[in-house]
């Protein structure tokens, strides 16, 4: 047991302070404070400490919503201040949300710095989420082995069962204590997937590797089971939902990809926009297209949209929902594979990468097109700056970063970068 001053927070979300020589990583500690810690993992360079006590607390320190985050002053009948009870789900809820922008602007920031290799990175300030609470449409649920619903807690593969949830819809915060799941089929099920549609409709996806578990569900929504390759075996109604930007439908089956802050997702199509700068005769390239969402924004303004996706069940949803368009083609393949045969010129792209950003050959093919502008969508600050290094490497030049918070109360953060030919 130690005390601990905290100086500054992880890219992760918590805090670190130095104790004999080593980097103290704390979750739910927050820079400023001075607190009371348990190490509870040892490293040569660094260790993992369990808040026990905050002895000083940092002025933008606050109480969080949800009674299962990790509380100073836990609400009767939970036992949330220990690391290990205390749900993962959101890092920041005890972080004034400016606090939390501040710190995503300036993560964004390092990233660039330190794994780009930028000097003078051309950030633009950080945007909010229109609903710092309340905000997501999709979740993804853990099973505690008596099969509850639940979240990892912070540092652990533990699950922590949880009976409310402020980072999702109503509907779906409504919805999903009354699923329950029996202990002996837990062990088939790898996750309970929920998704609002704009219609209110629900859809409960069973992620499972099994043939067919027995699964009943009296409730009044649509339920699938949803295998890794993508295919599903619908158990009650259908097995997609209809979501809406900026009042156009989208149909997005269990497992496709689809932004989960629809708010936010509009505010991203306007960011593309305005990035690809079209003036209506441009050929444009949409990478890792998923189910349509920027090409059927960008079909109207350009002469032709040509998307690659490598998810079959997403491009099947993209060919409903692009259907109206007769100037968009979708390739079913992975980007590295398609984009070095497409016979060109194409005048700008556009590309929303998964997590671990693009393949080397992706970007290779990118710069060998001689594109004008290319508009990069993130999830993660690290691959994009490391992406962003190869571009301009390669001789464009990142005109702006523009982060914007998709994700309030945790520490992930969506960007849009957009480059040019020098």
């Amino acid at each position: 047991m130690i005390e601990l001053a905290i100086t500054a927070l992880s890219h992760s979300g918590e805090g670190i302070g130095r104790h004999e020589g080593r980097a103290i990583f704390v979750p739910f500690a927050l820079p400023g404070e001075t607190v009371r810690i348990e190490i509870i993992e040892e490293k040569k360079r660094f260790a993992r400490g369990r808040l026990v006590e905050v002895v000083t607390a940092a002025a933008n320190r606050i109480v969080p919503r949800c009674p299962h985050h990790f509380n100073l002053a836990p609400a009767p009948g939970f036992n949330s201040n220990t690391l290990g009870t205390a749900c993962g789900g959101c890092q920041l809820q005890h972080l004034s949300y400016s606090a939390q922008l501040a710190f995503k602007e300036q993560t964004v920031r390092e990233q660039f710095e330190r794994l780009g290799h930028f000097t003078d990175v051309p950030m633009r300030p950080a945007l909010p989420s229109p609903r710092e609470f309340n905000y997501r449409s999709h979740v993804q649920f853990a099973l505690t082995p008596q099969g509850q619903l639940g979240f990892k807690a912070a540092g652990s593969h533990h699950v922590v069962a949880v009976r409310e949830c402020h980072q999702i819809e109503p509907a779906l915060a409504e919805l999903f204590p009354r699923i329950t799941v029996e202990p002996e089929q837990a062990p088939e099920l790898n996750r309970v997937t929920l998704r609002a549609g704009a219609d209110g409709e629900a859809l409960v996806l069973f992620e499972t590797e099994a043939e067919a578990p027995e699964m009943a569900l009296d409730l009044p929504v649509s339920a699938a089971l949803l295998r890794p390759d993508g295919s599903t075996m619908t158990l009650a109604g259908g097995d997609h939902v209809i979501m809406e930007v900026r009042g156009r439908p989208f149909r997005v089956s269990g497992g496709s990809f689809f932004q989960v802050n629809i708010p936010v997702a509009e505010i991203l199509v306007d960011l593309v926009l305005e990035g690809l700068g079209l003036a209506g005769g441009e050929r444009v390239l949409d990478l890792y297209s998923g189910v349509g969402l920027f090409s059927a924004f960008i079909a109207p303004r350009a002469r032709q949209v040509i998307g690659v996706e490598a998810y079959e069940p997403a491009v099947a949803d993209a060919a409903v929902n692009l259907d109206e368009f007769d100037n968009v083609e979708i390739y079913a393949a992975p980007v590295e594979d398609v984009l070095p045969g497409l016979a060109g010129p194409f005048a700008a792209a556009v590309l929303d990468p998964p997590r671990a950003g693009c393949e080397p050959a992706a970007l290779a093919a990118l710069l060998a097109a001689r594109l004008a502008r290319i508009v990069y969508v993130s999830c993660d600050a690290a691959t994009l700056a490391r992406d962003a290094r190869r571009l301009v490497d390669g001789g464009l030049r990142l005109d702006w970063v523009q982060p914007v918070d998709m994700f309030p109360q945790t520490y992930h953060v969506e960007c849009v970068a957009k480059f040019s030919q020098l």
